[in-house]
């Protein structure tokens, strides 16, 4: 992060703002919220200056008041002509007001007005539908910003005054996208619990991403899948390890609307263009999508909620993705395999999917032993990675990664136990990318590696009723040291012979004690019987 650091301390200092007001998971909305505005307003004007003077402006400010100049200037012809051009390239309009430089002079001029912010978020909301609803969550009145009228605007005004000082625009690169991206994480860490829906810590991430991209680096046209996308990391991680990055393209879908929104932002400040992208609000399990457009990918990734509720209704026993497993689907109060067959469903004959999960799917009964059997038969479950514990916000638990693929030619299973690949941070386990390397090197050699890894064959998983507990197939406890009887014997005869000398001293010393009380006497006497059976 150190190219991003000004970047990020500036927008880091707007939670300052906000910390004592509301938790993490409240002031993320306002604030990531507040920087994605600044970015579309000063990438509105830049366009808006571009167009009119062939040029880049070198402040917002001047490229606010040549937009100003160019629309007073125009008769309402050009005007409109002049709007629709701006809008073909970013896809909304803001008038003069809306923008970020106008909220900014407003409140250097004590006239801030948070309608005046509310009407540029409609404006944009409203421009196009990949907007749609976009700053829903963002809630200008809300008594968490302060008592009164007059302080929730201030606490608003404070926000943008301190983003003011961030430059979105001239950040080369991923810049902007990574610093975004880092916030959110630092969201993370400070929401705790409540993370797991939106974020999945780095190394987890990007074992899977480089697992899902693992032979498909240079493939134009690449096509990734995110049934339980959050704010959109993995997909974002995955187009990293692209060559052809600008031709990627995302499907995603999200159960909650302020994580689906915030993965929207992050797709546009990662520079991701509108025809790149489909994104969607939904539930996953409940109806499948996509059902009209493409359905296959190339790779899927996923971190679904673990061993969350289902309906597990009848009629999923005809649904596609469920149908093909024995007329058994995932128990009511576990979907994970139902999030992991649906992500299967939609991938490609020569694609790779990855899924994080708890450590139950390899070993539970029932029907999720009948799913995973069939999984085994079909060959589809190819690798099963052990994570080390306390690994993400939401759960301490130790969780694992499944890859899977379709129609491979061998049904064997590589085992990489990584449990013990981490360092200490705070209050959760992290890899590092010293460790991410390590497993994988071991994922691509797909060999036994002692103690750490062991590719099992089918017969192999099949003795062992297609259970896939990692320890039944990687050993890593440590043997006995050998104990030498000689040196044990010789240790044991001298602490005997020392007790023994310790015993007679002692003897002696209690011998020659003399006693006020014949109640004392006595019982010292008792002490040496004692010590002379020993």
């Amino acid at each position: 992060m150190a190219e991003n650091k000004d970047l990020v301390n500036v927008l880091w200092s707007g939670a300052d703002v906000l910390r004592g007001k509301m938790d993490a998971n409240e002031y993320k909305t306002y604030l990531l919220g507040l920087v994605f505005y600044k970015y579309l307003s000063d990438k509105y004007l830049e366009t808006a200056y571009d167009l009119y003077n062939g040029e880049k402006p070198e402040s917002m400010t001047q490229a606010q008041e040549g937009y100003e100049a160019a629309l007073n200037e125009m008769d309402e012809n050009d005007k409109a002509e002049y709007l629709n051009s701006i809008r073909s390239v970013r896809h909304y309009t803001m008038e003069p007001k809306m923008t970020f430089v106008s909220m900014m002079n407003d409140i250097n001029n004590k006239c801030f007005n948070r309608e005046n912010l509310q009407s540029a978020f409609n404006r944009i909301q409203e421009s196009d539908e990949i907007f749609n609803s976009l700053f829903a969550d963002v809630d200008l009145y809300s008594n968490r910003l302060g008592a009164n009228d007059q302080k929730q605007s201030d606490t608003i005004a404070d926000v943008i005054k301190v983003l003011n000082d961030a430059d979105l625009i001239h950040a080369e690169g991923d810049v902007l996208g990574n610093a975004y991206e880092y916030l959110i994480g630092q969201f993370a860490s400070e929401t705790g619990k409540k993370a797991g829906e939106f974020y999945t810590p780095h190394g987890p991430a990007q074992i899977l991403c480089r697992i899902a991209m693992l032979g498909q680096e240079d493939k134009k046209g690449l096509q990734v899948y995110d049934p339980c996308m959050g704010s959109a990391s993995l997909l974002l991680s995955c187009r990293n390890y692209s060559k052809e990055k600008d031709y990627v393209k995302f499907y995603g879908q999200e159960l909650m609307p302020s994580t689906y929104n915030l993965a929207r932002m992050n797709m546009f400040l990662h520079g991701i263009s509108p025809e790149n992208q489909r994104l969607r609000n939904g539930d996953t399990l409940d109806a499948d999508w996509p059902t009209d457009e493409e359905t296959e990918f190339d790779a899927v990734t996923m971190n679904p909620p673990y061993s969350a509720n289902w309906s597990a209704a009848d009629g999923f026993r005809q649904d596609e993705r469920f149908m093909d497993y024995g007329g058994k689907l995932a128990p009511k109060s576990k979907a994970d395999y139902a999030f992991l067959l649906h992500g299967l469903y939609h991938l490609k004959q020569t694609g790779t999917m990855a899924i994080v999960l708890p450590h139950g799917v390899l070993f539970r009964g029932q029907s999720e032993g009948t799913i995973r059997e069939i999984l085994l038969k079909n060959g589809s479950i190819y690798a099963v990675i052990g994570l080390p514990s306390n690994m993400f916000y939401n759960t301490s638990i130790p969780t694992c990664i499944i890859v899977l693929k379709k129609h491979r030619e061998g049904r064997d299973v590589l085992f990489i136990d990584a449990s013990s690949m981490f360092v200490k941070e705070k209050k959760q386990n992290v890899m590092t990318e010293e460790h991410i390397d390590k497993v994988l090197e071991i994922y691509k050699n797909r060999q036994d590696v002692d103690k750490v890894a062991h590719l099992a064959s089918f017969e192999e998983i099949k003795e062992n009723d297609f259970n896939l507990n990692i320890p039944r197939y990687v050993d890593t406890s440590e043997p006995e040291p050998e104990v030498d009887l000689k040196a044990l014997s010789a240790s044991i005869k001298e602490t005997t012979a020392a007790i023994n000398k310790g015993n007679e001293e002692l003897l002696s010393m209690l011998g020659d004690m003399t006693f006020n009380k014949p109640e004392t006497k006595d019982a010292v006497e008792e002490f040496i019987k004692v010590l002379q059976e020993v």
